[in-house]
């Protein structure tokens, strides 16, 4: 008696990479999900995100497709419970510092008292005062109360155990610096949305994230990518998405980094502290990326692992702001072309990777040069008074981007 073929079996690792992660992301999703026929990213076996990757991980979970995060995200259009307002990453941590600043006075009479009658040195009398910074200079609450209201419609959910599909939400326990796998058992009670804002919580930017009594922070500490997740879960295709790589300055001149203001910049070291310091930390997570890619192929060697990430010699998305909102059309619209632009130069050795998996590449679909991922003309809901408000934020985004160092 024949037996039935199973289904393969598909999943999706993102990783983060701050505001312009997700930007990269949903532009790269779009292309992907356009070209690649069988392949429906809001309904996929298994997911796992980390830091923005979880963000959007979150959603395809939920049933939204990549154009619905898309119109959410990057064009602020859609269901009024849908647009998530980019206000919520540039406010101040007013209760943090509050409770910093409370404790002040204490800590400085505390530091005196070392210093005068225990005879410790002034350096050390000073840390003593370190405790009054805040944790992080901005509050990501608002993103927990954002998504929450989002996964309230009608067909979603805010709980990992009534998801139809596997998703994984990956933080780092501060105090232990083990990950904390929200949605696997033991985690899976912890609202998604909570578990997003944990995972985002970037130290230093963000404060930590109180769950259940522990401290969560950004779950890139630990791992950039997290694939061993789904890996464990026998699946047949895993596709992979990496916004961060490091710039390769060393091609021709054409493809060298220009500043903001169009000077070119010949060497890194020419950007000055904000270049170099970019450089450095994509650097350091891509090396670990590219180990932990390797270990997989090894671990896993009947399963199709597929890595999509920018060019190295991209200098437009390498000179975007991490945390900028103000450019994230364009930026999407870039990624989406690019993504296009690769899936056509790895036309024949994508098809054939993707065949034995009921996947197929579209070729008409990338050959289709009027395809684009944003409209030319402005949202429809800028005529509302909502629409104009969040216009101006945009332009007010816009000045802190410009007064605010790239790293």
């Amino acid at each position: 008696m024949s037996r039935t073929p199973r289904k393969p079996r598909i999943a999706l690792a993102l990783a983060g990479g701050g505001p312009l992660g997700a930007i990269y992301e949903i532009g790269a999703l779009c292309a992907l999900e356009e070209a690649l026929d069988g392949v429906s990213f809001a309904d996929i076996d298994a997911y796992v995100g980390v830091s923005a990757g979880g963000f959007i991980a979150a959603g395809l979970a939920n049933g939204m497709t990549p154009r619905e995060l898309c119109a959410s995200f990057i064009e602020n259009a859609g269901p009024e419970h849908d647009i998530f307002e980019p206000s919520v990453l540039v406010r101040l941590a007013w209760g943090e510092i509050a409770k910093r600043m409370a404790s002040l006075p204490v800590l400085a009479a505390q530091a005196s008292y070392r210093y005068v009658f225990k005879r410790r040195s002034l350096s050390s009398a000073f840390e003593r005062l370190g405790r009054a910074l805040p944790a992080g200079l901005f509050s990501n609450a608002m993103i927990d109360v954002q998504l929450r209201r989002q996964f309230s419609a009608p067909g979603r959910t805010n709980d990992f155990r009534q998801l139809k599909r596997k998703l994984v939400l990956v933080a780092t326990d501060l105090d232990s610096g083990d990950s904390a796998p929200f949605g696997q058992p033991g985690f899976d009670h912890v609202p998604i949305s909570k578990a997003v804002q944990a995972s985002a919580a970037l130290p230093g930017l963000f404060p930590p994230v109180e769950i259940d009594g522990r401290h969560y922070v950004d779950g890139a500490l630990k791992k950039t990518l997290h694939a061993s997740v789904l890996l464990e879960e026998d699946v047949d295709l895993l596709i992979c998405l990496n916004p961060l790589v490091p710039f390769d300055a060393t091609e021709s001149p054409q493809h060298r980094v220009l500043s903001g203001g169009g000077e070119r910049i010949p060497k890194l070291v020419d950007g000055g502290l904000p270049v170099v310091l970019s450089q450095t930390f994509r650097t350091m997570i891509h090396s670990r990326l590219q180990l932990g890619m390797k270990g997989y192929e090894r671990s896993h060697p009947h399963t199709t692992i597929l890595l999509f990430e920018p060019d190295q010699r991209d200098a437009e998305m390498f000179l975007a702001n991490t945390f900028s909102y103000s450019q994230r059309r364009l930026l999407a619209e870039h990624a989406y072309q690019q993504t296009r632009r690769l899936l056509r130069e790895r036309h024949a050795v994508l098809a054939a990777q993707l065949a034995p998996h009921g996947v197929s590449l579209l070729r008409h679909v990338l050959d289709d040069t009027t395809r684009t991922l944003v409209s030319k003309r402005a949202p429809s809901f800028a005529r509302s008074r909502s629409g104009r408000a969040l216009q101006r934020l945009e332009q007010v985004l816009d000045e802190l981007d410009h007064a605010l160092p790239r790293a």
